[in-house]
């Protein structure tokens, strides 16, 4: 799909790439996380406006370290190396790289002696952050020192005739307050971009190119009602309109009114071709009696696969599969380097489909990240209940009931989850915590109400505080909020006399308790 304008990211193994990449789109520059020995022609296909040379933890004179093509440098692309980047370009172009006494990290003072093109705006010292234990020790034929540091002589190298610049620190991460400027003066100053990159023009070009691509076949969409596949699905419509058909399966382990809103959204407000299966007899048969959490979810992924294949199936002939994957999945999935031929591509056995299913697949929303899906959405008409909600698992309720899964306990749990979510929602938490739900216990205990002997369900509460899921601590929210939420959920929900709060983090714990 042609961009007006793109930067590409050489992937050398920082754990910094997708930071990197981050960034430069926040300066609204599509960019782009490519293999650091990704070909001239490759680049010249791509027709990108520069290049960054990532971090790594490799040593460019150990064995089998990744090292670019000497010929990219030929290109008259303006090229930008990041800490290991720019040591792996001093040492492509005749410069020596010396490993250092002592490793240099964290918090450092850089004296800059340039103050044109990539320090335009910046004062004679700012504060950097370096990670490294080689150092360049002498310099390329053309290049200059243009920034040093007490310890590092060479901190930052340009050859400025051929728009080449190496920076021994790291500019991306937020250590390196004025980072984002050196960043945006070798987007603007250097490599000459625009900025014209947006959610906005995303949409413009992905309706063209689904188009070009899907032609007159037709396209099969499961849609779930999370953020991923609603803004997929919407996006996918805009372009092909009635040749895409989205299957939505009510497995019964939903919200409460979660099959409602997606019915009324999607075929009422945005003329969906949408089909609605519900099967939450067939899921409740093949969850009845079990308790182990790996074979909940692998019985409710199994099902949903059949009950997905009956329905295409009923439809006809399917040329292509829409999936809302996220770029964060493509990277760690080694398939960086995209293109026309990886963005839709043949697929036979796509998120545990048969393998006699066979399609071809179109995700548009491979190249962005989930807060610009989020941006995508909201420029495409989705309600913020859709774009900002909280994330909720595949297998639904079923994880958030430890042991046995039945229509009484599923439906006591949706009560209490409506509780959860409209106090949350009122005292102003919700978009400030990354989850917040319930979870019944498989116990019961003893309780007094009305003078009366109870013996019923215990509920737990979570909330975490996270940027990405991968790490998590535990909200602290206020006790009062907590205090409302327990006496409605013991007062309007029969059968629970005891609410508690998890206080664990991640790790040890997970977020979900299954």
């Amino acid at each position: 799909m042609p961009r007006q304008e793109v930067v590409l990211v050489l992937d050398f193994g920082s754990q910094y790439n997708q930071l990197i990449a981050r960034r430069i789109r926040e300066k609204k520059v599509f960019s782009r996380i490519v293999p650091h020995n990704i070909t001239a022609q490759e680049i010249r296909q791509i027709n990108p406006k520069g290049l960054i040379l990532s971090g790594g933890p490799a040593s460019i004179y150990g064995p089998r370290v990744p090292k670019p093509r000497k010929e990219i440098f030929e290109l008259g692309i303006p090229v930008l190396g990041i800490c290991y980047g720019m040591q792996a370009m001093a040492h492509m172009l005749g410069g020596k790289v010396t490993k250092a006494s002592h490793r240099e990290y964290g918090r450092a003072e850089l004296a800059i002696d340039d103050f044109k093109d990539i320090f335009r705006g910046l004062d004679k010292k700012i504060i950097c952050w370096m990670s490294h234990g080689d150092f360049v020790s002498k310099l390329p034929a053309g290049f200059k020192r243009i920034g040093h540091t007490s310890n590092t002589r060479y901190a930052v190298i340009a050859d400025k005739d051929r728009g080449f610049y190496g920076v021994q620190f790291h500019p991306e991460v937020a250590h390196t307050p004025k980072g984002n400027r050196i960043i945006a003066n070798f987007l603007f100053n250097i490599c000459g971009c625009k900025g014209t990159w947006s959610a906005r023009s995303f949409i413009a070009e992905s309706v063209a190119g689904i188009k070009r691509t899907v032609d007159k076949e037709k396209v099969v969409c499961g849609l779930s009602g999370g953020v991923d596949s609603s803004v997929a699905a919407v996006l996918i419509n805009k372009a092909i309109g009635r040749q895409l058909t989205c299957i939505f399966i009510n497995n019964g382990l939903l919200r409460k009114g979660e099959a409602e809103r997606v019915k009324k959204t999607f075929r009422k407000h945005f003329h969906i071709n949408l089909r609605y299966v519900n099967a939450e007899g067939r899921f409740l048969k093949a969850l009845k009696g079990v308790i182990d959490p790996e074979k909940k979810r692998k019985i409710i992924g199994h099902e949903f696969i059949r009950a997905f294949e009956r329905e295409a199936r009923k439809i006809g002939s399917m040329g292509y599969l829409a999936q809302g994957t996220l770029y964060p999945d493509v990277i760690e999935s080694k398939s960086a380097f995209g293109g026309p031929s990886a963005t839709i591509k043949t697929h036979h056995n796509v998120g545990g489909l048969p393998l006699n299913m066979k399609f071809k697949l179109v995700e548009p929303l491979r190249e962005l990240f989930k807060d610009e899906v989020r941006q995508v959405g909201k420029e495409l008409g989705l309600s913020d209940e859709i774009i900002l909600r909280q994330p909720f698992p595949g297998p639904g309720l079923a994880i958030r009931i430890i042991g046995d899964i039945t229509k009484a306990r599923l439906d006591l749990l949706r009560e209490v989850d409506a509780i959860v979510l409209n106090e949350i929602k009122k005292a102003g938490f919700y978009r400030k915590v990354w989850q917040s739900f319930a979870v019944l216990l498989p116990i019961k205990t003893v309780g007094v109400m009305g003078d009366e002997r109870t013996y019923e369900n215990v509920i737990a509460l979570r909330a975490v505080n996270s940027v990405d899921g991968m790490t998590a601590d535990w909200a602290k929210l206020p006790y009062e909020l907590l205090g409302r939420i327990s006496n409605r959920i013991i007062n309007e929900v029969r059968g629970v006399n005891r609410v508690v709060y998890d206080i664990s983090s991640k790790p040890p714990s997970t977020i979900e308790w299954e």
